[in-house]
């Protein structure tokens, strides 16, 4: 393939508008996988269901047989393709982001997709969002790869992807551009951001043109509250930040508990649990929306409330702990809610009205429930922004937000579930300030195309080239039966200074393909701290550009410098 100047612009951490482009396409591409993914779940609901995600109206004994016989099909698709490790979702995106430039494999895409789309069919208490983030990424990274586009740029795209997973998933364009800055790429760069924006305006625009302008939690509406509210706030908040700490505490038991199982028995089970509570009380299954519903309808109702609040919570803990494919946000934002909507009861004593701040109290519950869980406190505050199309919120919610993040991590020693996820399944997460830098720039901007290659020639004729263009970088060509071998070739004054004629030094490179970055290029060079690497583009043996320790150190100091 024929190197186009996007592929050098690209190469560049800066915005352009191929990056810009970048953005719109990957949002696009990932937008209609995640469209198509929503399509087949909610068709697949409306078969026995009255309302999507709504399992009340369910007989009892399909809503046990439910769940069983989806994770039957799960396990069957997973023979079937022989994937072994459900390792999938948003932490699964973000080790692949920060250690494989979003490059996600085809199968536990497949398998994201059908896995995610029985799960939820099936009535499991998982979001969509984690599918959609799996498959937004993997979307816009294939595209990426399709085009042979340098890693960076398909780091971006996969971002891009998972902006637009999350934009589809809540029709919450803000909060997914703040998501995925915050929590899966963790750094704030223009050139990433740019772009990111434009992905999750087209995953929102798209998922409009669909299913229509409104979200699925348009009927919580925020009310404006009384400043002597605001000491209450910070008491929930602190509640927040307890249960949510019990949450992931118990998350992370059931998922190291379980692991001895094989994936076949976990998922059988989590069914098995799933259907004999969905029996009882219906309204804990599915992502959430049936569990909001219920706090809008029976506000006053403690008992159901509290029974829900508990059944929800232990199905979520069960689900996502033995490895159902699906998202913990949607879940989380249905305890939140519920959490605030029980919260609010005892106000009762002081205020005649207090139904009418059901809505106000369900926001700010799943605020600070999802920043305490996930450690998200900029993506929560957006998120409840945009639910409530009401900038009142800004305030109270930042209250509640801020109490209940610090009761999660100073009280209760608490870290984000996605990191402990990782950490648990030794998936690595983190990388140095140096390979962070590097990551963000492709060797087609740095390589160094002015040299001179010699194939085949003998070293006279080196040394002759040599002496007259001292400064000239010079690459030689050696056919060997392993193919063609490439050296970087220079004076060797460390040897014989008094001969007439000094030997010609030489340094065999590696070869690194166009799509790399300046980090692979470092880990090549970093402990000689000399040489060089010569690029190539479709062949190894077709040398197009050449990038030396000097280069690559200059290239450190003024990024750091």
């Amino acid at each position: 393939m024929q190197l186009k100047p996007y592929h050098y612009e690209l190469a560049h951490p800066r915005t352009s508008l191929q990056c810009c482009l970048l953005g719109i396409i990957g949002g696009c591409s990932a937008a209609f996988v995640i469209i198509l993914f929503r399509l087949a779940f909610e068709t697949i609901q409306t078969f026995y269901l009255q309302q999507v995600d709504y399992f009340t109206t369910l007989d009892p004994s399909f809503r046990f047989i439910l769940p069983v016989s989806g994770a039957i099909l799960i396990v069957l698709f997973a023979y079937l393709t022989r994937f072994k490790h459900y390792r999938m979702g948003i932490p699964y995106v973000i080790h692949r982001l920060k250690q494989r430039y979003g490059h996600i494999p085809l199968r536990s895409t497949i398998n994201q997709f059908f896995g995610g789309m029985i799960a939820l069919a099936s009535g499991f208490s998982v979001g969509r969002e984690g599918p959609s983030v799996h498959l937004g990424a993997a979307g816009s990274s294939f595209l990426g790869e399709w085009l042979r586009l340098p890693y960076n740029s398909i780091r971006i795209l996969a971002g891009c992807g998972v902006a637009a997973g999350i934009s589809a998933s809540f029709n919450t364009p803000f909060a997914a551009v703040i998501f995925v800055m915050e929590v899966v790429l963790r750094e704030y760069k223009i050139h990433i951001f740019i772009p990111v924006m434009l992905s999750a305006a087209c995953g929102s625009i798209l998922t409009r043109l669909v299913f229509g302008e409104d979200h699925e939690m348009a009927f919580l509406h925020f009310i404006t509250l009384d400043y002597w509210m605001y000491l209450y706030l910070v008491i929930l908040g602190i509640f927040l930040g307890a249960m949510a700490s019990l949450f992931n505490k118990q998350l992370m038991r059931v998922i190291q508990g379980f692991r001895p199982l094989g994936m076949a028995s976990r998922l059988l089970l989590a069914g098995s649990i799933t259907g004999a509570v969905g029996y009882i009380l219906p309204e804990a299954m599915g992502s959430g929306l049936s569990a909001i519903d219920v706090v809008i309808a029976s506000p006053d109702n403690v008992q159901l409330l509290l029974a829900i609040l508990a059944g929800k919570f232990f199905l979520t803990i069960v689900a996502i702990g033995l490895g159902v494919p699906g998202g913990i946000i949607g879940p989380i934002f249905g305890i939140g809610v519920l959490i605030g909507a029980i919260a609010l009861l005892p106000m009762g004593m002081v205020l005649d009205d207090v139904n009418s701040y059901t809505s106000s109290f369900a926001l700010l519950g799943m605020a600070g429930m999802m920043t305490a869980v996930l450690h998200a406190p900029l993506a929560a505050l957006s998120a409840v922004m945009e639910l409530s199309s009401n900038p009142e919120v800004i305030l109270p919610a930042m209250l509640v937000i801020v109490s209940a993040y610090v009761t999660s991590t100073q009280i209760f020693g608490n870290s984000s579930i996605f990191i402990q996820q990782l950490q648990y399944q030794k998936l690595s997460y983190k990388s140095s300030s140096v390979q962070i830098a590097l990551q963000t720039t492709g060797v087609l901007s740095v390589m160094d195309t002015d040299y001179k290659l010699f194939k085949g020639s003998p070293d006279k004729a080196i040394r002759d080239f040599l002496e007259h263009s001292p400064t000239q970088l010079v690459v030689k060509g050696e056919d060997f039966e392993i193919g063609m071998q490439y050296s970087l070739v220079e004076w060797d004054t460390s040897l014989n200074p008094h001969q007439e004629a000094t030997p010609l030094k030489l340094t065999t490179m590696e070869g690194v393909p166009a799509q790399a970055t300046l980090a692979e290029v470092y880990e090549i060079l970093q402990a000689s701290r000399n040489g060089a690497v010569y690029v190539y583009n479709d062949l190894a043996d077709e040398i197009i550009g050449v990038i030396n320790w000097h280069n690559l150190r200059s290239y450190l100091h003024k990024e750091h410098y």
